[in-house]
């Protein structure tokens, strides 16, 4: 079975708009964090507002990085959008949980949900993610959308790494969904 891997970046105080981010600058070791979950990535979960986003930039970036990135098959949870231009992608039909059940259920490796926080949100309360990936950056917001807003999530920490740049990587598995 598939693991649905949530993975974004944040601020100490748990908001992960990333244009609220205190500013650090990207390093060797952000480098490989991102590597290592693109070779772990059969598949993107996105929503439509990051859909569009990736969509506007990532056809257009170049090296091996971005050529393995825009291959990978896209699902993307909305309502409104009709047609998907960045290929290869596929709308998903109905709700949300029944749609990522019966794509964890199937073959390619594992998917990553990358920001679309509306998504993650759903997809944890619906007890769906095995992974909460996080690149935390030094410093607090104040204000903005939080990744863990209203119910509280139980999660077990399974690695913490602290980058040069201030940076920590971390890695939880929700408490309901180890495997």
């Amino acid at each position: 079975m598939r693991k649905l891997i949530v993975t974004e970046f944040i601020s100490v105080d748990g908001i992960a708009e990333v244009e609220k981010l205190p500013s650090v600058t990207w390093n060797d070791e952000m480098n490989r964090f991102k590597e290592d979950e693109l070779a772990d990535s059969g598949a993107m979960l996105l929503g439509r507002t990051t859909y569009e986003i990736f969509a506007g930039s990532w056809p257009t970036e170049t090296g091996d990085f971005a050529e393995r990135f825009n291959a990978l098959p896209k699902y993307v949870a909305s309502n409104s959008l009709k047609a998907l231009d960045w290929k290869p992608a596929e709308l998903l039909k109905g709700p949300l949980p029944e749609a990522v059940r019966t794509l964890k259920q199937g073959s390619g490796g594992n998917i990553y949900v990358h920001g679309s926080l509306s998504v993650a949100q759903e997809l944890l309360r619906h007890g769906l993610v095995d992974r909460v990936r996080l690149l935390s950056y030094p410093g607090t917001v104040g204000r903005g959308k939080p990744l863990f807003p209203g119910e509280p999530v139980s999660l077990e920490l399974i690695s913490a790494t602290p980058f040069s740049n201030g940076v920590v990587a971390l890695e939880y598995a929700p408490v309901a969904a180890k495997s």
